[in-house]
């Protein structure tokens, strides 16, 4: 079951992905304002890292094609370390931030450094970053932009090599992914509260009251400290998702600082839980309708038979009967499957994927299912994972000064599952972990970036995570905001297509803002 709120991942990850899975196969509360300026962190120290690309593609691209890599991007990696807690920035405890700096051996005319988020919480920006340098194999950044940014991806404070938030066990994730996403017995749905609380225990009895620090507002000062340590007198940024909440946070403590600001796939910042949980479940039962939509378009490509909503509620009730067993001694669940079908549904490249992971599933392989299921929970073939899931959890319920009610959650679920049949339910008991978490939270500022230029906020009509709505939304409260429009499928859009390539990069590079309400066609 979701055991926290649905990653968001960017779309040209999300397409990465699509392409390494191939090749393996085939081969809001109380928010506060007029916040103290933390004080610098210092300059950042350089060191070259080409050893990335072995870690992060050593398994699935040949050495010769790493080789020839290295050749286009020079990768440099450095550390900085910021206080604890920047309301207390004289206090000795600090955290460590990892960075990564891919630089372009055809750079000319630098303008300076893009750093970049992909959102989570909890995804790490360092990956992202060489991921989206290696335009000449994947879809990354375009050849405009890596030839006149330095593309810096840092991990936020908690996250994968910067200062980890590490609570759970590998076999404790294994059991959360592989549970009832959606339990409708009063009984079931009492051992999922007492999971939950137990999970919730878990993390306070081994960090305390500093899994608080773990929250957006810190690491938007985290990100002032990171723009000093590049060198750059006013901060170009690039954030997906979960990466526009934290970008607009920034905005609002320090407008003066920003140069280019993209927030691709928008997070309303004033919205609350619930309305959150509701608009995303209502994201994702669209993407699907269009998934189904897709099926019956071309069923050469998609073998889900009588179609493909049936066919996933028909997998997911024979998991709950009688699980398929996998080669490495877990059981396909509904969680498995539930997981696997919510993951394929962030981008449309993953579709043909999960209706060939459905159909194998059916025939008696769950392989497919776990792939799609491991990619998103970060799970590695031997079994362990990132720490996606630990910092997700610490990071959300850092934030959330609201904390609903276990009654409410569980009236939610009722209602949203009448609403939402195949994920109203299950989003709505993910709103359970900060329901019963005992940390305090440090919820972030709302309101407007007074002094900021214009900031981009991109959305994508199909977007299932961080639906459409919010992008006015969010570049309303920025008041500085110009939103720019895909009328395309899945998960954030930049740089997906040429229309909103031509825009984003003009913008980035020239600070030429396209006129309001421009629109790309898919």
């Amino acid at each position: 079951m979701i055991k926290r709120p649905v990653i968001r991942r960017p779309a040209p990850i999300l397409a990465l992905c699509a392409a390494l899975l191939l090749a393996v196969t085939a081969c809001s509360g109380d928010r506060r304002s007029n916040e103290s300026e933390p004080s610098a962190a210092g300059q950042a120290d350089w060191q070259p890292c080409p050893e990335l690309l072995d870690e992060l593609l050593g398994d699935i691209v040949p050495a010769s094609v790493i080789d020839e890599l290295t050749e286009d991007v020079r990768y440099d990696c450095a550390t900085i370390q910021v206080p604890l807690d920047w309301d207390r920035p004289e206090a000795p405890e600090t955290l460590d931030l990892a960075m990564v700096r891919a630089r372009s051996v055809e750079q000319a005319d630098r303008i300076g450094s893009l750093l970049v988020n992909p959102g989570g919480p909890g995804a790490s920006g360092v990956e992202t970053a060489v991921y989206l340098s290696l335009n000449r194999v994947f879809e990354g950044l375009p050849e405009d932009v890596l030839s006149r940014f330095d593309v810096v991806g840092f991990d936020p404070r908690g996250v994968a090599r910067s200062s980890p938030v590490e609570c759970f066990t590998d076999a404790d994730i294994d059991q959360l992914y592989g549970a009832e996403p959606d339990p409708v017995e009063p009984a079931e749905f009492n051992q999922l509260v007492a999971r939950t609380q137990q999970q919730a225990e878990t993390c306070a009895a081994k960090y305390g009251g500093t899994l608080g620090v773990f929250s957006t507002r810190q690491t938007a000062h985290d990100l002032e400290a990171l723009r000093e340590a590049v060198g750059d007198e006013r901060l170009t940024y690039l954030g997906y998702s979960y990466g526009t909440l934290l970008g607009a946070v920034y905005a609002q403590l320090y407008p003066e600082r920003i140069r280019a600001m993209v927030l691709d796939g928008a997070v309303d910042p004033a919205q609350d839980l619930v309305t959150g949980v509701e608009q995303q479940a209502a994201g994702f039962e669209r993407a699907l309708d269009n998934f189904a939509a897709w099926c019956a378009a071309t069923p050469d490509e998609c073998p889900l038979r009588p179609d493909a909503r049936t066919a996933i509620e028909a997998a997911l009730a024979d998991a709950r009967r009688s699980p398929v067993p996998g080669d490495d001694g877990r059981a396909a669940t509904a969680g498995w499957v539930f997981t696997a079908v919510l993951a394929a549904l962030y981008s449309q490249d993953t579709w043909q994927p999960l209706a060939a992971a459905l159909d194998q599933l059916a025939g008696g392989d769950p392989s497919g299912v776990f792939e799609l299921a491991d990619f998103y929970a970060e799970r590695s073939p031997d079994g362990s994972y990132t720490n996606l899931y630990d910092a997700n959890l610490a990071i959300n319920c850092a934030d959330d000064g609201e904390r609903v009610s276990v009654g409410r959650v569980r009236e939610l679920q009722e209602r949203l599952r009448r609403t939402y049949p195949l994920f109203g339910g299950p989003l709505a008991t993910s709103a359970l972990n900060c329901a019963v978490w005992s940390a305090p939270a440090d919820p972030y500022p709302t309101g407007p970036a007074t002094g900021a230029p214009p900031i981009l906020v991109v959305g994508t009509l199909g977007d299932p995570a961080t639906p459409y709505e919010a992008t006015g939304r969010l570049a309303d409260q920025l008041g500085t905001g110009v939103v720019l429009t895909w009328e395309g499928e899945g998960h954030t859009a930049y740089p997906a297509t040429r229309c909103i390539r031509a825009a984003v990069n003009a913008y980035l590079i020239d600070l030429t803002v396209p006129p309001a309400g421009t629109t790309c066609p898919p």
